[in-house]
């Protein structure tokens, strides 16, 4: 499907709150290469920003604790997409993916959460 009509599928759907599900995996690998390629263009936006605001310590504490909310957030609702699954007796193969999905995000939150507290530390230490 063009990214043109899948775009405007996108849109309408979300006027109502809805998402598409894509069930073919060369859609979902086209949407999954869109996603990679927006993030990526924005991450050179990124880096000049992050480089120009953080000049010390505690100017990186701010973005991290907002990184590990947000992830913490898509982190439980992704539980929540776990326990339907198994509910609903899905595939053990979308489970156990889903499983490792969820158990990545805790740790990237305790990683994160690591990193906060380090710009504490070292701004304690006068790092």
């Amino acid at each position: 499907m063009p990214l043109t009509r899948r775009s405007l599928m996108d849109a309408a759907a979300a006027c109502f709150g809805w998402r598409r599900a894509y069930g073919d995996t060369t859609e979902v690998d086209a949407l999954l290469t869109e996603q990679s390629e927006t993030a990526y263009r924005q991450a050179a936006d990124h880096a000049v920003l992050a480089t120009a605001k953080n000049h010390d310590v505690l100017a990186v504490q701010p973005g991290v604790l907002d990184v590990r909310g947000r992830i913490l957030a898509d982190v439980l609702y992704l539980e929540g997409v776990l326990a339907g699954a198994r509910t609903r007796g899905l595939p053990s193969e979308v489970i156990e993916c889903l499983e490792d999905a969820v158990d990545h995000g805790h740790e990237l939150t305790l990683l994160l959460a690591d990193a906060v507290r380090a710009t504490a530390t070292a701004h304690t230490s006068g790092g």
